[in-house]
């Protein structure tokens, strides 16, 4: 079968096993009552009544089940699905007690901690002033665990592009279909740029075949996802977040492009841990004033919104396939830019209605 083939038949595949999955898994979630009630005190709640989480289940199965037929059975796969599993338990458990989210926080670097040991890390970044910047060649000592031991500067870059990855999305699935959206068309992107290399590179194939299958999964979710939701990701669908980050990683570690695409949540995300922790307030703490948040208050409709963040991260994906890295640096700040400008300005917006309510 040729690689073409290969990635459709296994984008499709994961598509169908999703599909079909999903509903299965709203009854059974449904039946052990792991709901997302408006009654819990969660800022971030906007719906009316319970709704199951826990799509964190059908996403994992369906990316699981395409990637055992189409993906080599290595001790690299097995690792990044061990991690990815691992992040599934730990956030199934979450959607039906609410853990700590410093609990969470750990596991998500534990998760981390294990692909890099698997061998994943982001030895170089292209300069985007020209040349090669490796990251490889810079250790970090860690005399403190013991004599003479220290760690690659890669690794550590890894680890915490995953970890953010987890969070990042994970912060910006508050609007039905958002999510999904935005993991299908990173993914396709990041499919897309694998495919400039796979010819040469084993690790580009996998990477390819894996970003489709993602992509494949996150589509057949979206289905039941879209407004108005019948089962929401849940924080087990960050086992799909950490999916995404690796592939990223593994795309001959073109992380700008992956940035990129992803540019309104990673400016969302980067604003709201600065706000939170200027402001006093832990960054792990849930709040109501995500980008998503101020525009629904603004009137725009969950639709409305899921589209605009979809059209976005669609745009800025083709951008990222044509820019220099140079040009997607550019780009990225100009987002995170607009995006927190545009933050701000919604908040000033918000907090003069209430005061000239209160006025009246």
């Amino acid at each position: 079968m040729s690689l073409n083939l290969t990635i459709l038949a296994s984008f499709l595949s994961a598509f169908f096993i999703t599909f079909f999955l999903t509903p299965l898994s709203i009854r059974i979630l449904k039946k052990f009552k792991v709901l997302d009630d408006p009654k819990r005190k969660h800022p971030g709640v906007i719906h009316k009544k319970p709704v199951p989480r826990g799509g964190g289940i059908p996403l994992f199965l369906g990316v699981f089940g395409a990637s055992l037929i189409f993906l080599p059975r290595t001790e690299l796969i097995f690792s990044i699905f061990a991690a990815s599993f691992i992040a599934l338990a730990v956030g199934i458990l979450d959607d039906k007690f609410d853990t700590s989210p410093y609990l969470r926080f750990f596991i998500n670097i534990i998760c981390g901690i294990i692909i890099v040991a698997a061998g994943i890390s982001v030895p170089f970044i292209t300069n985007p002033f020209g040349g090669i910047l490796y990251l490889n060649q810079t250790f970090i000592p860690l005399s403190f665990l013991g004599p003479g031991l220290q760690i690659p500067f890669s690794d550590i870059i890894a680890v915490f592009w995953i970890v953010w990855v987890m969070n990042m999305l994970n912060w910006s699935k508050g609007v039905d279909g958002q999510m999904p959206g935005i993991v299908a068309i990173s993914s396709i992107v990041i499919g897309i740029l694998s495919l400039r290399f796979a010819q040469v590179d084993e690790t580009s194939i996998i990477s390819a075949i894996l970003s489709f299958i993602i992509a494949g999964s996150a589509l057949g979710f979206l289905i039941f996802n879209f407004y108005p939701a019948r089962i929401f990701p849940g924080y087990g669908a960050t086992s799909i977040y950490l999916l995404l980050g690796v592939v990223a990683i593994l795309s001959s570690a073109k992380l700008a492009t992956a940035m990129l695409v992803m540019g309104i949540p990673l400016a969302d995300g980067a604003y709201t841990i600065f706000r939170r922790i200027v402001s006093g307030r832990s960054p792990f703490w849930h709040d109501k004033k995500h980008f998503h948040h101020l525009l629904l208050s603004h009137g725009l409709s969950q639709r409305s919104i899921a589209l605009f963040y979809w059209s976005i991260s669609a745009i800025l994906g083709a951008l990222s396939l044509v820019l220099s890295s140079r040009g997607k640096l550019f780009a990225i700040i100009m987002v995170v830019v607009l995006v927190g400008g545009a933050i701000l300005f919604l908040n000033f917006l918000l907090k003069r209605d209430r005061n000239d309510k209160v006025a009246i």
